[in-house]
């Protein structure tokens, strides 16, 4: 049988097809979905988490266990699936418009993926019409915005005024380099997620299942 403390280990160590091997041989040999997402690939990427707070390792590192865990979560988002297995809650996601940058983006987007969210990415640049679209669309529990320039924050407080204008009753998220926890409280945002390991950490707690 696979053992998962190894399969965490490919996580932690970024190998994308070594992961997608353990994690394709735990299911060829019986093994629980839900195990195999928890005790491996969860559990790899808590550890990357804890040790990019402590800041022993940085963004490129996070990426690279993020697309390890990816290669592992395309074999089992199937599976759940198949079997009716219901995500913890849909978020919608993008970079506010003006604002082409995505990596953290996406890094935010495959963590949530992990913990087992339901992800609508809607890129970079969004205009504000398309994000009000994809609210009305999804009815997400939560909508995540980034931004990385100090020209583009100003799009928070506007998007969110939108939403809540508009009806949306569910819960807003911001991150990016130059936003900051005070930032988010006056712009009317829920939660401030200072990186991609917080901004999971939040959405948990905004939904009710935080550890």
């Amino acid at each position: 049988m696979v053992d998962l403390e190894q399969l965490a280990q490919q996580v932690i160590g970024g190998r994308a097809d070594e992961t997608g091997r353990l994690v394709k041989q735990a299911l060829d040999e019986g093994m629980d979905a839900q195990t195999v997402l928890e005790r491996g690939l969860i559990a790899g990427m808590a550890v990357i988490g804890m040790r990019f707070r402590a800041n022993e390792i940085f963004v490129p590192e996070v990426l690279v266990a993020a697309r390890a865990m990816k290669a592992g979560l395309e074999l089992l988002e199937p599976v759940f699936a198949a079997s009716g297995v219901q995500p913890l809650g849909t978020v919608v996601l993008g970079t506010v418009k003006g604002d082409i940058h995505d990596i953290g983006k996406n890094l935010v987007g495959m963590m949530l993926r992990g913990a087992g969210f339901r992800v609508i990415d809607l890129g970079v640049n969004v205009p504000q019409p398309k994000l009000l679209e994809a609210v009305a669309q999804h009815s997400p529990e939560i909508v995540a915005l980034s931004a990385l320039l100090t020209t583009t924050m100003g799009q928070m407080p506007l998007n969110i005024r939108a939403l809540r204008d508009a009806g949306y009753a569910g819960k807003i998220m911001v991150g990016g380099a130059p936003l900051s926890q005070e930032f988010a409280e006056k712009a009317g945002a829920d939660a401030y997620g200072a990186n991609a390991p917080d901004a999971v950490e939040q959405a948990l707690r905004l939904i009710g299942a935080a550890a």
